[in-house]
């Protein structure tokens, strides 16, 4: 693996999946792999799992790890090609990320979208001039538009917990009173579509996601039809894309309760606003699997960390 940009880096889904459940059984199996190798760690936002697993993942792996908040702890980067930066961008990413490829191994970027600017947005910009101007490994540790380790660490949790074959697994929108980006609900509708599972998406009309993205997924704006029989329930908020960035409605009813939940089991990326996403009841409710989710966080990033070392 030469780089994780996106799922479409994953040869055989399957195969890392089962890799990352082996990693959980022995995570320092492979501790010399990474020895004398360095991990950067490049947050344009904030973070909290990203962080702390990507981190754990390289230190399971016997990496050492710098960690670098850019926004607030760097020169401000500048990613127009031929602009005049006269402004308040004091460094190119031309030079930063070549720089900073002197001192990792591998490096690893975590940017949101504006949510202003769709067509900048679908770009990449950031992840994409990084791994332009960069000489190591790139990994996405989110991104404007796709968040593949957390879909990884989806995809390992449905793997593990599933009681049958072909489980029903429902994406479900839920109200929200900010604007969040897509890239959770865009990678795990890509994830779903790689593994064998019966999958829908519900929503409310208007929250339609990227077309190219959802492809020809069922999508129901009838949320009860939705999660009849489901046996995994991620509920997750998006802004509209078609409206780009715009929250075109805070419908409460589509908050998930337990009644809605059925026997499902609950799923979240976190974090997660009790109450308005989701009810106590069913956060605090043996069906949760939220926190399982983020343990997975770190195996998804080692499983990926490993076959980026074996490759270099």
């Amino acid at each position: 693996m030469e780089h994780f940009l996106d799922l479409d880096d994953i040869p055989n889904i399957d195969q890392l999946i089962n890799e990352a459940i082996n990693l959980k059984k022995a995570p320092y199996a492979f501790e010399q792999l990474g020895k004398h190798k360095t991990i950067g760690l490049l947050f344009f936002n904030s973070s909290l799992r990203t962080r702390l697993s990507t981190q754990k993942a390289a230190q399971n792996l016997g990496m050492k790890t710098m960690v670098l908040n850019v926004s607030s702890d760097s020169w401000g980067l500048e990613f127009e090609d031929g602009a005049v930066m006269n402004t308040n961008k004091a460094e190119h990413v031309r030079e930063a990320a070549a720089v900073i490829s002197q001192y990792v191994d591998i490096m690893a970027i975590r940017a949101f979208p504006t949510l202003c600017d769709k067509e900048k947005d679908e770009q990449e910009q950031v992840l994409k001039s990084f791994q332009k101007y960069a000489s190591v490994p790139i990994l996405n540790m989110e991104s404007a538009t796709g968040h593949p380790l957390q879909a990884l660490a989806d995809a390992i949790t449905i793997t593990e917990l599933k009681q049958k074959q072909k489980p029903k697994v429902v994406l479900s929108w839920a109200p929200h009173p900010k604007a969040l980006p897509h890239a959770v609900p865009n990678s795990f509708a890509k994830m779903m579509q790689r593994l064998d599972v019966d999958f829908v998406i519900t929503h409310p009309k208007g929250y339609e996601l990227n077309p190219e993205v959802t492809k020809d997924i069922p999508i129901t704006y009838d949320q009860e039809k939705a999660l009849k029989d489901a046996d995994f329930v991620y509920v997750k908020n998006w802004s509209s894309y078609k409206n780009y960035g715009e929250v075109e409605s805070i419908d409460e009813k589509w908050m998930m309760n337990s009644a809605k939940l059925g026997n499902a089991k609950f799923m979240h990326c976190l974090p997660v606003r009790r109450n308005v996403i989701v009810t106590d009841e069913v956060l605090n409710s043996n069906q949760s699997v939220v926190i399982e989710q983020a343990n997975n966080r770190t195996y998804a990033a080692q499983v990926v960390l490993k076959n980026i070392l074996e490759s270099l």
